[in-house]
């Protein structure tokens, strides 16, 4: 089997509905072949799937800074490096230092960080010194990439390990200047495998967007080292991963996508947590078309972070709820979190938030898993989390007092209003 496996471009045309009730639970093999036969010609996005890869999933910053320290320690040639948020804390520093030593004994180091979400840091000031690279993504609040952040947290490992999730270089229990009760509930894949080469590509083409020569003077683009030789995904349930990257050239959408074909092909259940909650109606109606036709639909959102969030996402809850979608607020902690893992066989891990900024404007990045070992870990966490969060009572939503139904309201389309203008139009 071909380690680059291309899925068929183009729009996924929904199945029939079924009735409630009908839905039936497909389990181990026969669900990952179901799932892999649905998705043949569906893939809306430019996402290659490999298979032979070897996934671990890391939860919490903890876990996964003091694996990737490891593997930097370990590092013979080169170390690639991107994240949104890098903090001067005691998990950055460790991080900065394990970078700091790669290069000294000689191995390329390359960092990304991005200008809004990284001040200009006193510890990257130890980086020239050391030998390590460091550019700056959009350094101004509106720059050459316009409004637009990079948001993913992607690292790479001499080209054989890469980490993939939604975890900043931060103090888990560190919110700003307050402190956290629990860990920050978030996640990250380390990766071993075809689809490394991906990942890699994917921050040498951020690097190389950033350099400050010339166009005339800047160094020859490598070439490609991904191909994609198929056309349709096997039908066969043996593990697939994919990178999928959403940037504002070629692939607008292609993380939203990626949510609306499964979505759409769910017929058990989908558990999607998210922090920041604000979807475009597209993604919004696939829920409650999921719902309706029988789908045990489970939504955890995060809370009491942004006002303007806690009083906006909740209009959203009224179409959902009376479809059958079950919802609950995780207030335990900060929820940081971008997973998703439907009918057992489909999941995503990333950075990618449903919200305007990470579905239209920021650079994201998220793995897709199929069918992997990985997934049943991480539907583990989700539903832990759920029993520790708050369910919202359809009764309660409907009958909540009059200012503050106008109160969601207003904070909905103040939220609506910023990011159609922000997205020139294309929220919707």
């Amino acid at each position: 089997m071909a380690d680059g496996v291309r899925a068929r471009e183009g729009a996924a045309a929904d199945e029939p509905a079924r009735a409630p009730g009908r839905a039936t639970r497909l389990s181990g093999r026969a669900a990952a072949a179901k799932g892999m036969l649905r998705l043949r010609g569906a893939w809306a996005s430019r996402a290659g799937f490999h298979t032979g890869n070897a996934l671990v999933l890391h939860q919490g910053g903890d876990a996964l800074f003091k694996r990737m320290v490891e593997a930097i320690d370990q590092a013979r040639r080169e170390i690639l490096f991107e994240t949104y948020i890098f903090c001067h804390d005691r998990i950055g520093q460790s991080v900065s230092a394990a970078l700091c030593r790669a290069a000294e004994r000689g191995v390329t180091v390359r960092v990304i960080t991005d200008g809004l979400g990284t001040a200009r840091l006193d510890l990257f000031k130890q980086w020239p010194a050391a030998g390590v690279d460091h550019r700056i993504y959009n350094p101004h609040v509106f720059g050459r990439q316009g409004f637009a952040r990079t948001h993913r947290k992607l690292a790479a490992v001499d080209r054989e390990i890469a980490f993939v999730g939604g975890i900043n270089v931060v103090d888990d229990f560190r919110n700003g200047d307050h402190e956290l009760p629990f860990p920050r509930w978030d996640f990250a894949i380390e990766v071993a495998g075809p689809v490394v080469a991906e990942v890699v590509q994917s921050i040498d083409k951020q690097w190389r967007r950033l350099d400050p020569a010339p166009p005339g003077e800047r160094a020859p683009r490598p070439p490609r080292t991904v191909t994609h030789v198929a056309t349709s995904l096997p039908a066969s349930p043996e593990p697939c991963v994919a990178f999928v990257s959403r940037d504002n050239f070629r692939n607008r959408r292609a993380i939203e996508n990626a949510y609306l074909v499964a979505i759409g092909r769910a017929r058990h259940q989908i558990l999607l947590a998210n922090p920041y909650f604000v979807p475009g109606r597209r993604l919004r109606r696939a829920l409650v078309i999921a719902a309706q036709r029988g789908v045990d639909v489970r939504l955890l959102v995060g809370c009491k972070e942004f006002v303007l969030l806690d009083w906006a996402v909740p209009w959203l809850y009224g179409k959902l709820l009376n479809a059958g979608v079950r919802i609950a607020e995780y207030d335990k902690t900060l929820l940081h979190g971008k997973v998703a893992v439907i009918d057992d066989w489909w999941g995503t891990v990333g950075s990618s938030n449903l919200d305007a900024f990470s579905l239209l404007v920021n650079q994201e990045a998220n793995l897709v898993i199929v069918n992997d070992p990985a997934l049943v870990e991480l539907k583990r966490a989700m539903l832990a989390a759920l029993d520790d969060a708050t369910a919202i009572d359809g009764s309660h939503y409907t009958a909540r007092a009059w200012w503050r139904r106008l109160g969601n309201w207003f904070a909905y389309r103040l939220y609506r209003v910023a990011m159609k203008l922000l997205t020139i139009g294309r929220y919707d």
